[in-house]
């Protein structure tokens, strides 16, 4: 059945703290929060729905910080609608440091689904650079005391962030695994105008990340995900979240089909490490892939690039991209002919 997210954004409710690259009311498109329009939000999307399973997601900002009352009567409003059996449940994003005993008490009341953490980085000099405002291991307690409480957690980390290195995006992947999150998101950093990060940038203590450079080590995590079993339910931010805004939108890797970018880049490194383990000679007179059902199109790659690169580098000419079926993920099989 088709799964679909009714989103209701809490922008920057609840979170007196301000991370350089954040500008929560450019990112959710929302400048303010009306509580009177939440059940009209959800009544539209559920009214085009088209029998997807649907689940009620208040996201945006860090929805455990907000006032406990407000809180309390948005799980509610979510509640009934599960109640009802309209939606399947509810979910959210929030802070690690805005995990506690209370906090959880509250929400096992309620049918939540899953809850998304904004780790962003297990480093905490990075942490401290971005100005988040908890450590690694407040991050680490929270997603203790979710998974003790039975709830499902997600860790949303972020790419290229000031001081970041790809050895410390890849060790906040392993760690997100290694804590027990169920799924991930990848969001290469954009830098937004009116965010500490800008100014960064203007001054030059802060280089974004060009596509490239965000699609390679954005691949980089993604395979640890992968190789972890931990879904990756998005990469990069929603091409509706005011990116094409040249009055929000500065700087970083802004491109409408970046996930499938970094699903390229994933098949194409994949295959060159098992190429350099092969060691091809001049002979091969024709390279076959073999690849999972619906993936033909990520291996060639964007513009078939994947196969141009793979000639290039490898001198061979014919090259033939077939499914297989019992092929998952971002397994591969390769034959030379």
């Amino acid at each position: 059945m088709r799964h679909m997210n009714i989103p209701v954004f809490i922008p920057h409710m609840g979170c007196p703290n301000l991370c350089v690259f954040c500008n929560q009311r450019t990112i959710s498109g929302t400048c303010f929060f009306c509580e009177d329009n939440v059940k009209k939000i959800i009544d539209k999307a559920l009214s085009t729905a088209d029998g997807a399973e649907a689940e009620i997601a208040y996201f945006g900002g860090s929805f455990t910080g907000i006032d406990r009352s407000l809180m309390v009567r948005l799980l509610d409003t979510a509640q009934a609608y599960v109640d009802s059996g309209k939606v399947s449940g509810i979910r959210m994003s929030t802070r690690p440091d805005y995990i506690d005993g209370e906090i959880t008490d509250i929400l096992k009341n309620y049918t939540v689904s899953q809850i998304e953490l904004g780790i962003q980085s297990m480093s905490d000099r990075v942490l401290d650079i971005c100005r988040r405002g908890h450590t690694a291991a407040d991050t680490e307690k929270a997603v203790s005391m979710l998974t003790s409480a039975g709830f499902e957690t997600v860790g949303q980390m972020m790419v290229g962030l000031p001081s970041a290195s790809i050895d410390d995006e890849i060790m906040t992947a392993e760690k997100i695994c290694d804590m027990g999150c169920v799924a991930s998101r990848i969001y290469p950093t954009v830098v937004f105008k009116d965010t500490e990060l800008y100014s960064m940038m203007q001054e030059g203590s802060y280089v974004p990340l060009d596509l490239e450079e965000a699609v390679g080590r954005s691949a980089a995590v993604l395979d640890v995900f992968e190789k972890r079993n931990v879904r990756c339910l998005r990469v990069g931010l929603c091409d509706s979240e005011n990116l094409r805004s040249d009055d929000s939108y500065a700087a970083g890797p802004n491109h409408s089909a970046l996930g499938e970018l970094v699903m390229s880049r994933l098949f194409y490194d994949r295959i060159s490490r098992e190429l350099d383990r092969i060691k091809p000679d001049a002979s091969v007179g024709r390279l076959v892939i073999e690849c999972p059902k619906g993936a033909v199109s990520k291996v060639s790659g964007n513009g078939k690039q994947n196969k141009m690169k793979i000639s290039d580098a490898y001198g061979i000419k014919n090259i033939k991209i077939i499914e297989n079926r019992e092929l998952l993920g971002y397994n591969i099989k390769i034959r030379l002919e």
